[in-house]
């Protein structure tokens, strides 16, 4: 595995705090089969199902029961069939193969999924979430898909990024609405995306900027088919 750019918390694996503008190698991997990065910390899924993250980790986004930082990979407590990584701002999350999934790190919004707003230094399972097909995630929000083509978010809602016809934060897992059949997701800064699999694509939360794709820039608690994708 190869990282470039900032490093200043060692986000970049190679042992160093020095920024690279061109690809170093991430110290002693050589059997990654996925990446994920943060904002300032980065894990892979390692052959075999674990997981190893490496940078910053004051709130335990680094998984392994501390606090320092670390320059190189570190070993993610608990988890040894990991099929999926996602990371965000300070947390990560991980799909294993009995298609649960465990997060750890920042929690203040609940976007941990485990009912509390505590911090995790180590990974903690996402309250009733299962059969989950893949995870994405946002800036304080996750989602999952299910494999019955449902999805669900939890976390962070003041702009109705997860998809409930709500601005409630919610630490556990609530159902988007309006959504079906979907094969896909993922999370933005304060919005969150979906397509189905008719090809369909629909977004929910924060439209500032016109991130929904549907024509305005209105904010939408549920979800709102992109224009011209279908």
């Amino acid at each position: 595995m190869w990282c470039w750019g900032r490093n200043h918390t060692g986000q970049l694996g190679d042992g160093t705090r020095t920024d690279s503008p061109t690809p170093v190698a991430v110290e002693g991997i050589v059997d990654a089969n996925s990446v994920a990065v943060g904002r300032f910390h980065s894990c892979a899924v390692l052959e075999g199902g674990s997981v190893t993250c490496w940078g910053q980790n004051g709130v335990g986004q680094l998984g392994d029961g501390g606090s320092a930082s670390s320059t190189t990979p570190v070993s993610v407590n608990d988890l040894a069939t990991a099929t999926q990584v996602v990371a965000a701002d300070y947390r990560s999350c991980a799909l294993l193969e009995d298609r649960t999934v465990r997060c750890w790190g920042h929690n203040s919004y609940g976007q941990l999924g485990d009912g509390t707003t505590t911090l995790a230094r180590t990974p903690v399972a996402v309250s009733g979430v299962t059969d989950v097909s893949s995870v994405a995630t946002g800036r304080y929000h996750t989602c999952a898909v299910r494999t019955d083509g449902t999805a669900s978010c939890w976390g962070n809602n003041g702009s109705g990024q997860l998809g409930d016809g709500t601005t409630t934060r919610s630490p556990i897992a609530v159902g988007v609405g309006a959504v079906s059949s979907v094969t896909g997701m993922a999370g933005g800064g304060s919005h969150s995306c979906s397509v189905s699999d008719d090809n369909t694509v629909a977004c929910w939360g924060s439209n500032g900027s016109g991130q929904l794709g549907d024509g305005t820039t209105t904010d939408s608690l549920v979800p709102v088919t992109v224009a011209q994708l279908v």
